[in-house]
C-alpha cells in the first residue's frame, strides 16, 4: 500500500455508521406520589420511571421505591416542631397514573440526633 493513501476511506467510509443521540428523558413518564389516608396532604411529589417497553412494565419498576417526606411537609405546616421528623413511604401500588404508598418507618433528622445527645 502506498504512503498517504487510506483504503477504508476510499470504500464508502466507516462500517456501522453514527449512534442516533436520543435524550433519555424522552422515554420517560411522570407518576404521581400518593401518601396514605392518614396524612392531610396526599400528594408529595411526583416521580420518574421508564416507559413500559416489551416484557419491561413500569409499574414493576415503580413499586419497592421508598419515599422520604418530612411530617411538616405531610402535615402541611411550616411549623418547625414537626419538620425534624422523617417519614419512609414505600410504593405498593400503581392505578394510571398514581403510585399509592404505605408507612415505611419514621426517622429524625441528623441534625435533631446531634441536639438532642448535647
Amino acid at each position: 500500500m502506498a504512503v498517504g493513501k487510506n483504503k477504508g476511506l476510499s470504500k464508502g467510509g466507516k462500517k456501522g455508521g453514527k449512534k442516533k443521540v436520543v435524550d433519555p428523558f424522552s422515554r420517560k413518564d411522570w407518576y404521581d406520589v400518593k401518601a396514605p389516608n392518614m396524612f392531610v396532604t396526599r400528594q408529595i411529589g411526583k416521580t420518574l420511571v421508564n416507559r413500559t417497553q416489551g416484557q419491561r412494565i413500569a409499574s414493576d419498576y415503580l413499586k419497592g421505591r421508598v419515599f422520604e417526606v418530612s411530617l411538616a411537609d405531610l402535615q402541611n405546616d411550616n411549623d418547625s416542631d414537626r419538620s425534624f421528623r422523617k417519614f419512609r413511604l414505600i410504593a405498593e401500588d400503581v392505578q394510571d397514573r398514581n403510585v399509592l404508598c404505605n408507612f415505611h418507618g419514621m426517622d429524625l433528622t441528623t441534625d435533631k440526633y446531634r441536639y438532642d445527645n448535647k
